[in-house]
């Protein structure tokens, strides 16, 4: 992440003014100048995720039911309370850290951010997303299209529904997703043999 000059100092001012924030993140852009859809987010419940899943979320990206995971009905320049922020920056309150404690270390890569905002949230704090603040978010070609990054990916969204959504799933719901889940980790193992394969022949 690159931060521009006073990047840091505003932040730090939106905790103060806000109190009640527990987490706050700015806007975050890409090298193209795009929104990092990732820099506010609601959680991926059972729902969200199936509109994810199913691309409906692209499809109605200005719906309301539909949008819900990346928030793309909103107005980017809108200070709003949001689920969660991105890893790539986050300000958390140091007294919102000692009623939850630390980074989850089961996620690897994706999902610990999701997670500590979620037990952020729950211990009763919010968590904001500040425009007024941007930031620009230089992502890895490597982590962000290899397959190991895809399955990881799969595997800590997996995680994040087993630790805060699946025991209040009905069990036939609770299958289906599981299936999903692993039906998309092993089509992104299945890619990366492909990819491999023909790498090395070459």
């Amino acid at each position: 992440t690159e931060l521009p000059p006073d990047g840091l100092s505003r932040m730090l001012a939106f905790m103060e003014e806000h109190p009640d924030a527990g987490v706050a993140g700015p806007r975050l852009i890409l090298r193209d100048g795009s929104l990092d859809l990732a820099c506010r987010r609601s959680f991926p419940s059972p729902a969200i995720s199936f509109y994810r899943l199913s691309g409906l979320s692209r499809l109605f990206p200005r719906s309301r039911l539909f949008g819900r995971y990346n928030l793309t009905y909103l107005d980017p320049g809108e200070m709003t309370e949001v689920d969660a922020v991105v890893g790539a920056f986050m300000l958390v309150r140091r007294e919102a850290i000692v009623d939850v404690g630390l980074l989850d270390e089961n996620f690897f890569m994706y999902g610990e951010d999701l997670d500590w905002c979620y037990r952020i949230k729950a211990a009763g704090w919010k968590v904001y997303y500040n425009p007024a603040v941007t930031v620009l978010h230089v992502k890895r070609a490597a982590s962000q299209h290899s397959a190991r990054a895809q399955v990881e990916f799969w595997r800590a969204m997996r995680l994040f529904y087993q630790k805060h959504y699946a025991a209040q799933t009905p069990w036939p719901v609770h299958i289906l997703i599981l299936a999903a889940l692993a039906v998309r980790a092993g089509l992104e193992r299945v890619r990366q043999r492909l990819v491999t394969g023909l790498e090395v022949g070459k």
